[in-house]
């Protein structure tokens, strides 16, 4: 199973003095199974780039496909393949709208024609993979839970769906470092668990080389670089820098670990590993 784009451009506003050209000639495959980080500054086409991955948006030249099926169809089977690519916006609890926890994630299996015995199961089991008390919240409001609780409320409501893909558009963004870790520690379970491909929007380069084994770089609506995250944070660091992106701190405190005589291999990239590196050169246990 996969996603693909075939040389796929979008103009924004076309036909009007407005128009502009946002994505040019993109191709690009993406596997089940993958965690792809995307990063790239403001503007770059991040955001348009994912929208045409689940047939939010439609190219203005070139196909999205899902398994072949053309994600801007009309047909029953292009409704099909766009339910198989779940969407978490960015600061998704913009996207609760119902007077409950259990109406908000009920609401895409019902719209699967699901019978309620079976959405409640879905609800039940999409609140608990989020780490969510069923019978403690599902009746409260969501408007009414901590940021942290309102974003797993919110991947709830994708993951009920069971869908084959997961966007994730800056899931991090405005969390307090106790609900950022869990919100990433349920999306790395979802991810191992079931096997699903996570597409991941992140400004941050860290979660970058953290989380995701596939990379890729938008600039100027087009992806410059595609590979391993390790590989273009090492060898690629000057273009990175020259298209206004930073490498991750850990790679920083190498270099300077280095200048000052400590030979810490390239192949270090987190930071128990670092502290291991550190001490076995220091003579330490």
């Amino acid at each position: 199973m996969s996603i693909e784009l075939e040389h796929v451009s979008f103009t924004y506003s076309k036909g009007t003095p407005y128009e502009k050209e946002v994505l040019h000639d993109i191709s690009l495959t993406i596997e089940k199974g993958e965690f792809v980080a995307i990063i790239g500054h403001t503007g770059s086409g991040k955001s348009t780039l994912i929208q045409h991955l689940n047939g939010l948006l439609h190219p203005t030249k070139g196909k999205a496909l899902l398994d072949g099926t053309d994600l801007s169809g009309k047909t029953k089977e292009a409704r099909a393949a766009r339910g198989k690519v779940g969407m978490v916006f960015q600061y998704p609890e913009h996207q609760l709208f119902a007077e409950t926890v259990y109406e908000d994630v009920a609401f895409g299996p019902r719209n699967l024609g699901l019978t309620e015995d079976e959405v409640e199961q879905r609800v039940r089991e999409a609140l608990q993979f989020v780490g969510l008390d069923y019978d403690a919240l599902a009746q409260r409001s969501p408007f009414n839970l901590s940021g942290g609780q309102m974003r797993r409320v919110a991947i709830a409501g994708v993951v009920s769906m069971k869908p084959d893909y997961l966007i994730l558009d800056e899931p991090s963004a405005g969390l307090d470092p106790g609900a950022r870790r869990d919100v990433f520690r349920e999306i790395l379970s979802l991810y191992k668990k079931q096997g699903i491909g996570i597409i991941m929007v992140t400004h941050s380069m860290e979660d970058a080389l953290q989380f995701a084994n596939r990379l890729l770089v938008v600039y100027d609506g087009r992806i410059i670089m595609d590979g391993k995250p390790a590989a273009l944070f090492r060898e690629r660091r000057k273009e990175l820098q020259d298209v206004g992106l930073d490498i991750p701190e850990i790679y920083k405190l190498k270099d300077a670990l280095r200048a000052k005589g400590l030979a810490i291999p390239e192949t270090v990239t987190d930071t128990a590993s670092l502290l291991k590196e550190i001490r076995k050169r220091k003579g330490l246990k």
